[in-house]
């Protein structure tokens, strides 16, 4: 019988390094389904294509950054609501007036553990 509550999980990061990490740790440590891209306009696009149930957004980008997506992604009622988590080696945006700022559900460091990065999104997302 197939699970569907089975939960997607986009990885929007340019470091290549980062997303085979993530992607490693979220299928080891979960039965949720990775997905990475390398920039945020094909996250745009994958939010549209796999409505993925989190994103999980590095905030410094060649072209887009995260700022430029997130108010890309906030334009559209129907992804308004996908929860975003902050995946950024700015310590300033794990601060909790600025995750609220921005619109997000949280934020993890880098450098971050990557054991962990399945417990920090289930505790951020409250699944």
């Amino acid at each position: 019988m197939e699970n569907t509550s089975k939960k997607t999980v986009l990885l929007i990061d340019d470091d290549e390094y980062i997303c085979k990490i993530v992607e490693t740790c979220v299928e080891m440590f979960s039965d949720w389904q990775p997905v990475t891209v390398p920039c945020c306009e094909e996250g745009l696009a994958a939010v549209e294509n796999i409505q993925p149930d989190v994103i999980l957004l590095d905030m410094i980008m060649p072209n887009m950054d995260g700022f430029a997506f997130l108010k890309n992604l906030q334009a559209h009622p129907e992804f308004a609501n996908v929860p975003v988590v902050l995946l950024t080696g700015r310590v300033d945006l794990t601060e909790s007036q600025k995750i609220a700022q921005l619109g997000v559900k949280g934020a993890i460091a880098k450098p971050f553990n990557p054991v962990q990065i399945v417990s920090q999104l289930k505790h951020i997302l409250d699944w």
